[in-house]
């Protein structure tokens, strides 16, 4: 029985799904679509999505150049830094 419970809760952990909270930011799959759309329509090319400091940070190129983009919890943008 304790084999089965532990097998459970071994494919329980495994199955859910992957997401990273700061304060009241989540950043699950579906928000890093989000993200990744509007700044796609915006012309850049997204690498990677994180939260840091309570808000939104997508590091992307633009036109060669390298670009931290920052949003709140909107994904409104905040400010940009290359």
């Amino acid at each position: 029985m304790t084999r089965i419970l532990l097998s459970t809760a071994l494919v329980t952990l495994l199955a859910a799904p992957v997401f990273a909270e700061e304060g009241s930011l989540l950043l699950d799959e579906g928000i890093k679509a989000r993200i990744t759309a509007q700044l796609t329509a915006q012309g850049y090319e997204v690498r990677k999505i994180q939260i840091e400091d309570g808000e939104y940070e997508a590091y992307a190129m633009k036109d060669g150049q390298k670009y931290e983009v920052f949003m709140d919890k909107d994904l409104n943008i905040l400010r940009t830094k290359d």
